[in-house]
């Protein structure tokens, strides 16, 4: 009853796209982090149904549901709705719709309800994704049972002890959006030792105060129960909805916006003080959600700070963390996060920034054979933060691999934010964001109810110059009722001009736009850190040992299938060969064998010595005679058939034409 979903009928049958780009090495970090990402939805993390989740009595016991990912197997009230909201309800509907019916239960009249648990956060952006589902699909029943949830729901909160409507403030209470660990929080509410509890809803301070994010997920909800009310013909209540979020809104600006800063604060507490942080969610909604101002958008793609691997969660370090022990939900990188600020600042028009937070969520699934939980937002490194553990103060928790929202995270940056997918109850718009240096880029296959969509984009920019469909001159839309196979090309202009990278080479110019380097704005192939490899087979970054060069090295060659490829960018494109120097650590007994390949082609297997019986200890090895050709050739590592593996690698380095 928990398996993985292996068949499904054609009617319920997700689509699976090819993102292509003409820039190769887009396509080796984009496309290769785009194809794992559905792999991740579609495959790892869709679960066969299972009827203890189905309370709601809604569900289609031929489609399964999406888990949270590989370490929660449950759907989840939050990763149900973000997951729908951010891919699902696109590439598979059924199973969107099984997904969000899955944390849906009823009361003891019968009547339907997000599932009421102990983080109420999590239930009213269900509402949310219920809308978008509803607008992706146009399916008119849904939206009557998921109307009749989400006013149902909204009612059990405003009414609530807890974690209800503060009337003084005019504004929600209860814990952040995001942080339902006390990491999350400074002192006060918190305290230096984390002493009330791992979770954050016990602690008084916090079930009492109000959050940025929280209060955005409730004005989001108002508006979009609303635009559900009206699309059944209910005016009355929709006035009385947009009547909420209008007075909610106002209570947000009134109470969290710091001129000062030129952010929206984080916190405020019952006895109004308040707390001039930094929380990315918060921030990423206040703009998604059209609660700030053109003027304050502006202020805050000028004012927040992100860290050297993305948006973190909240920033900066409270006192009791460090860059040595960063919070768990604190200055440190969670790709929900960024996933939403990267469709923030697309939203906005920032190219800059868009470009910047994809490429870093790409580079951080290609470099850890795939999507994690958390990463350490200086290093990148896979990390889990620090936080209390039920009596231990500050423990190091574990990320979890295969996490469902941050493969989706990636997914919704490519389709709402590179090919600006726009979902209206009219049909499907297009705004797209085509930073320079990444070359020309289409979708493929991509299913919008009764028709299958090749988009492409041309040129490089926010601007729409021209749109054709099937060929024939078109505005940037479709209707809801195309259908069958058809082309959309649309060509770009005014991309922003700069040096994302900072290497000196103008992205428009950059082979490698997103990668600092020498080579023609590439790295320099005399050594390439391990790291900033392409990993797969559940090789991933670690630091858990001394005397590594760079962030980190590569641990995880434990198993065949395991590989780590480095593409060489040379100077020259002509054929030729050269010698390859590894340096990497083995306190194996034994010399250890994996498999070198060039290009996809097995060159021979390798041996890699013992080096000493500790893995603290690094040593190199090199091997003549591999032939490469082209100007970007791609040398993997492999654990093969008949290879031993299980080593450590820190760094390769090539030498020759």
């Amino acid at each position: 009853m928990c398996g993985v979903v292996t068949a499904a009928s054609p009617a319920n049958a997700a689509t699976t796209p090819t993102l292509e780009f003409a820039n190769p090495q887009s396509q080796a970090l984009y496309g290769t982090a785009y194809t794992a990402a559905l792999d991740n939805l579609l495959r790892i993390n869709t679960l066969a149904y299972d009827p203890r989740h189905n309370r709601s009595g809604l569900q289609d016991p031929s489609v399964g549901f999406v888990r949270a990912g590989g370490g929660y197997q449950q759907p989840w009230t939050r990763d149900a709705s973000i997951n729908s909201w951010n891919a699902t309800s696109l590439l598979s509907p059924a199973l969107a719709e099984n997904t969000l019916w899955a944390v849906v239960d009823k009361d003891a009249s019968g009547a339907l309800r997000v599932q009421q648990d102990d983080q109420q956060w999590d239930q009213v952006v269900w509402v949310t994704a219920s809308w978008h589902h509803y607008l992706v699909t146009g399916d008119q029943e849904f939206l009557g049972d998921a109307y009749r949830t989400a006013r149902n729901t909204l009612t059990i909160r405003e009414n609530a002890t807890s974690a209800g409507f503060n009337s003084t403030y005019g504004l929600f209470t209860g814990a952040s959006f995001f942080n339902d660990g006390i990491a999350g929080y400074p002192a006060p509410p918190a305290d230096a030792t984390e002493s009330v509890s791992t979770g954050s809803m016990p602690w008084p301070g916090i079930a009492s105060g109000m959050y940025l994010s929280t209060n955005e997920v409730y004005y989001a909800a108002y508006v979009n129960a609303a635009n559900m009310a009206e699309r059944l013909g209910q005016a009355q209540e929709a006035a009385a909805q947009r009547a909420k979020a209008a007075a909610l809104k106002a209570a947000i600006n009134r109470h969290f916006w710091n001129p000062a800063t030129g952010l929206y604060d984080y916190q405020l507490l019952a006895n109004g003080t308040r707390g001039a942080y930094q929380e990315g969610t918060g921030l990423a909604f206040a703009l998604l959600f059209d609660i700030a101002s053109p003027a304050q958008a502006r202020s805050i793609l000028a004012n927040a700070r992100s860290m050297t691997w993305g948006m973190p969660d909240t920033y900066p370090h409270w006192d009791r963390y460090s860059e040595a022990q960063p919070g768990r939900h604190n200055a440190i990188v969670w790709p929900l996060v960024q996933g939403l600020w990267a469709k923030a600042a697309a939203r906005q028009g920032d190219q800059a920034k868009f470009a910047a937070e994809t490429a870093r969520l790409a580079k951080l699934a290609n470099n850890n054979s795939g999507f994690w939980e958390i990463y350490n937002g200086t290093t990148g490194v896979v990390d889990g933060g620090y936080q209390r553990l039920g009596d231990t103060v500050k423990f190091h928790w574990g990320s979890e691999p295969d996490q469902t929202w941050s493969a989706t995270a990636l997914l919704d940056m490519v389709h709402t934010g590179l090919f600006g997918l726009r979902h209206t109850t009219a049909g499907l718009s297009f705004a797209p964001t085509l930073p320079a240096g990444w070359g020309d880029v289409t979708l493929r296959n991509l299913r919008y109810r009764d028709a299958d969509l090749t988009i492409r984009l041309r040129g490089a920019g926010t601007t729409i110059r021209s749109v054709t469909v099937d060929g024939r001159p078109s505005r940037a839309e479709i209707p809801a009722t195309l259908q069958g196979a058809h082309t959309v090309e649309i060509t770009l202009t005014g991309a922003t001009a700069g040096d994302r990278d900072g290497d000196g080479t103008a992205d428009a110019q950059d082979r490698c736009a997103d990668t600092a380097g020498t080579v023609s704005g590439c790295p320099a192939p005399a050594r390439l850190e391990a790291e900033d490899a392409r990993n797969s087979g559940g090789v991933k970054t670690n630091v858990n040992h001394t005397g590594y060069s760079g962030r980190a090295f590569l641990d995880g060659l434990w198993a065949q299938g395991a590989t780590s490829s480095f593409t060489l960018h040379r100077s020259s494109s002509a054929s030729g060969t050269g010698a390859i120097t590894v340096r990497y650590a083995n306190a194996h007994g034994d010399a250890r064998t994996m498999t070198l390949s060039v290009d996809g082609r097995a060159v021979r297997q390798v041996s890699f010595p013992k080096v000493s019986d500790s893995w603290d200890a690094w040593g190199t090895v090199t091997f003549d005679g591999v032939p490469v050709s082209g100007r970007d050739p791609v040398v993997t590592l492999s654990y093969g058939a008949g290879d031993t593996g299980a080593i450590n690698l820190d760094w390769i380095g090539y030498s020759g034409p």
